[in-house]
């Protein structure tokens, strides 16, 4: 272990502790689960969106009469 500390002081290289990686990946790991958690939220939310608009739509529409006609008679 202490020849890849020295190898990395040699070539400039910064060094990080075991327990600071190991706090990093976690901290990476926990990200990246609440990054999977807000995309599937988001993909919830513009499947909402669009069946909201086209019901938004369709009861915006005329209601016509039964036979099609469009006078007012």
């Amino acid at each position: 272990m202490q020849d890849g500390g020295m190898s990395a002081i040699q070539s400039g290289d910064d060094v990080v502790s075991a327990a600071d990686h190991k706090a990093l990946q976690k901290k990476v790991k926990q990200l990246e689960q609440l990054l999977g958690r807000k995309t599937m939220e988001t993909e919830i939310l513009k499947e909402a969106l669009e069946i909201a608009h086209s019901k938004k739509l369709i009861s915006r529409m005329p209601l016509l009469p039964p036979d099609g006609s469009l006078s007012s008679e």
